[in-house]
């Protein structure tokens, strides 16, 4: 094994927590949030798609959220109330705990690290600035950058070209089991789900599922070859 990638939101970074916060800033509450949550993946999934721009989709998606309690905004006002839930979602980012013990174990051992992330570029290039993860890694690669987007192969063979590796040189780690762990093993990387909210029922034979990222490096520490990390399934409890 030569190489380490990443994702970043729900990884690295509490993704959700932050969104939580944002939508209790839109709202006054979070009681709401599996709505928000499931207009966010339709929305989403457009963009990451290329059928919509990223600000596009976020109004898009605000004025969707509120037409379904019955109140029609004007774009105006979707551009207003977007904006300042966006404001208190980026003063909520933070890292999980984990993260940078993971990145600095890392990079003692000497492998290469790359971020593979599903989102629009100047976004995703701010939000790595501003958790001071700039010069964490060997490489990044940005959906909207590369023009492929997560389960997509050509993105994670681009992460492998960028890192100089094989696929079976690589690890790469997400927290979305089909997108992340099965679209890098389809690409022929070694997949690992990070499970951090432990649905476990989920989890496909021969992908290794961890619950955080402390037993990833447990996982890669363990006596034994690359191609043995199938195997690994539930070893770290």
């Amino acid at each position: 094994m030569k190489a380490v990638c990443l994702d970043i939101d729900d990884t690295l970074l509490d993704s959700e927590g932050a969104s939580r916060r944002g939508l209790r800033a839109l709202v006054g509450n979070e009681r709401a949030w599996p709505v928000w949550k499931a207009i966010t993946d339709e929305h989403y999934a457009r963009f990451v798609a290329g059928r919509i721009d990223y600000e596009s989709m976020c109004v898009e998606r605000t004025r969707a959220f509120f037409a379904a309690f019955g109140q029609q905004l004007s774009a105006a006002e979707a551009v207003r109330r977007e904006t300042a839930r966006m404001a208190a979602v980026q003063r909520s980012w933070c890292l999980f705990g984990d993260a940078w013990p993971c990145l600095e174990w890392l990079r003692a051992t000497g492998l290469r690290t790359a971020v593979i992330t599903n989102a629009p570029s100047a976004y995703q290039r701010g939000k790595i600035a501003a958790l001071g993860l700039a010069d964490a890694f060997d490489a990044v690669l940005i959906s909207e950058e590369v023009g492929f987007a997560k389960p997509d192969p050509r993105i994670f063979a681009a992460a492998c070209a960028a890192l100089d590796v094989s696929p079976e040189e690589v690890v790469h780690v997400g927290d979305r089991l089909e997108t992340d762990a099965l679209g890098a093993a389809r690409a022929g990387l070694h997949g690992v789900w990070l499970d951090r909210k432990r649905r476990g029922g989920l989890s496909e034979p021969g992908v290794p599922v961890i619950r955080n990222l402390y037993e990833l490096t447990e996982l890669l520490v363990c006596d034994v070859t690359i191609s043995e990390l199938p195997g690994l399934v539930g070893l770290t409890g």
